[in-house]
């Protein structure tokens, strides 16, 4: 059975994609630990992040690295944090999280019913900035 991310991807079912190209794609997170929260996702279904090719964990840290510049000017946090647990769903993911304090990055303190709009908010912010910074894969 496919992933939910792998779902997401195919248009199955919806997602705040704000990134797509032929490796990987980035969806802000519907159960962020900060506002701004993103997961970068390989499009190959691969359960454990060592799994991937190196060069396709390469360019999702790549990805992760465009889209952290481009939350720190978005959203100013004090920091971007990233994370790669593996644990939420079978499908490795980077999570890449602004942040203001260690504790922003505790996964029990994750937003379970956050504003949909805002969600939709932070979409747009981050495909606008994203385009800013002159990246062509934005959605």
């Amino acid at each position: 059975m496919a992933s939910i991310f792998t779902r997401i991807i195919e248009g199955e079912i919806p997602g705040r994609i704000v990134w797509r190209d032929d490796h990987c794609v980035a969806m802000v997170d519907i159960r962020p630990l900060h506002r701004g929260h993103t997961l970068v996702i390989p499009i190959t279904e691969v359960d454990r992040w060592t799994d991937l090719s190196a060069e396709v964990a390469s360019h999702c840290l790549t990805v992760a690295h465009s889209v952290g510049r481009a939350q720190q000017e978005a959203f100013a946090p004090a920091r971007v944090g990233l994370v790669i647990a593996g644990f939420e769903v079978p499908h490795a993911h980077v999570h890449v999280v602004p942040i203001d304090d260690m504790r922003d990055l505790d996964f029990s303190r994750a937003d379970t019913d956050p504003d949909p709009a805002d969600l939709d908010s932070v979409a747009d912010t981050l495909r606008a900035t994203l385009r800013a910074h002159g990246h062509s894969a934005v959605t």
